[in-house]
Parts: structure tokens; sequence; C-alpha cells
């Protein structure tokens, strides 16, 4: 007896029901004849179900079996190749989102720092200028008031004589000795109290140069320039 294949095993068993089915009906009387010549050759070119051994008939399910496990691992493993990718991408675009945050946030804090070192520097090369600038004045018992302006354009950086000269003509019309006689502000930017001055220097009732000193850093500190002051000055009247 020869080994059939899967194929053959369905045609096999279609053919032994088509067969049994015809036994039946000629059994039963049915109508329907089939002509002995036509069973006999059916009968003869059919392999039933019955006829195949045991162990063949174990080997064609097996072989089903086998060939569903392994087109479902193989799906399994696509499913799963896929996902690894998937997650791949995006902790890769994740890495780089979080690597570019900190390039732009140490980019930042970098240019923050700069601007605050120049800004310091600045400053100091201002009081490093005024300190020595004053040094050079020969005190005098008395100034005019263009010796006063000289003094203060010596003193007052360039871009920024306009705004502090606009400050000094409104507070004191660029008198040194200026008093508020019910304040009591004193000097060319109308310190209040005028003793505030004493930190620039001790002649800062008879030296315009310790006064400017004094304003310029007053304003800087609190304005952040003479312009600052008077911005502020011209909205408000005072600084």
């Amino acid at each position: 007896m020869s080994r059939i294949s899967v194929r053959g095993f369905a045609v096999a068993s279609a053919t032994a029901v088509t067969t049994v089915g015809a036994v039946v009906g000629v059994a039963s009387g049915a109508t329907a004849q089939v002509s002995d010549d036509n069973f006999e050759a059916t009968a003869a070119d059919t392999t039933l179900l019955a006829d195949i051994p045991a162990g063949q008939q174990a080997q064609v399910q097996t072989a089903s079996l086998t060939q569903q496990a392994e087109a479902q691992a193989s799906a399994a493993d696509t499913a799963a190749q896929k996902s690894a990718e998937e997650s791949a991408r995006l902790q890769a675009a994740k890495d780089a989102t979080a690597k570019k945050q900190a390039a732009d946030d140490k980019a930042e804090q970098e240019k923050k720092e700069a601007a605050e070192a120049k800004a310091k520097a600045e400053a100091e090369k201002k009081a490093k200028e005024s300190t020595v600038s004053i040094a050079s004045f020969s005190a005098q018992s008395s100034y005019t008031v263009a010796e006063v302006q000289a003094i203060a354009r010596q003193l007052v950086p360039a871009d920024q004589f306009q705004c502090f000269s606009n400050i000094v003509n409104h507070e004191s019309t660029w008198n040194y000795k200026a008093q508020n006689a019910s304040s009591g502000a004193y000097g060319l930017v109308q310190a209040l109290p005028g003793s505030k001055m004493a930190s620039a220097g001790a002649d800062w009732q008879t030296n315009p140069a310790t006064q400017i000193k004094w304003g310029l850093g007053y304003m800087d500190d609190r304005y952040g320039s003479p312009c600052g002051a008077w911005s502020f000055w011209q909205a408000n009247n005072w600084y």
C-alpha cells in the first residue's frame, strides 16, 4: 500500500464519502442508479481514509500542526522585530531631543555668564576711570558752569553725557552748590541728603568732580545708566 500526500488524503476522503453515499443510496432503494461499471471504476481508483495506516495519518496531522506553529512563530518574530525597531526609533528621538535641550541650555548659560562678565568688566572700568579722573583734578575755590561741564564730559561716558546733562539741568542748572531750601537736597544732582555724597569724597560740598562721580554711580546702580535715569525722570519728574 503506497503513502499518499495531504492532498491525496483529502481527495481520498471525499471520494470515499461519495462512494459510501452511493452504496447507501442503492441499499435504500433510491431511484438514482449507479451502474456497476462506474461504481467499480470509482471504487477501484479510491483510497479510503481507513486504508491509510494509522502511522501515516499521524504524520499528516503532525505535518499540518508543525506548519501552523512555524507560521505563528514567524509572525510573532516579525511583530517582535517591528516593535523593537519602533522602540529604538522612539528612544533615539527622545535622546536627540534631550541632547539638543542640554546643548541649548548650556549655550544660554554661557551667553548669560559672558554678558554678566562683560557688564562687570565695564563697571569696573568705569569706576577705575572715574577714580583716576577725579584724582587728576586740582581743587579750586570755585568753578564756573563751563568748568563743571568740562569735568562732567571727562567723567561721564560720551554716549551717556546728554542724558546726564538733562538731569543736572533740571535738578541744579549745573550749580554745584545748589541747595533745596525745603528738602535739603544738595549739589549738581540734588542728592538727598547731600551727605550721601561723602561716599565719593569728603569734599562733596565744594568739589563738582566728587558730586559727578557720586551722581554717575547712583544712576548706574539704580537705573543702569544715566539714560535709564533720564527715562525715569521724564515719566516721574524725579529720579
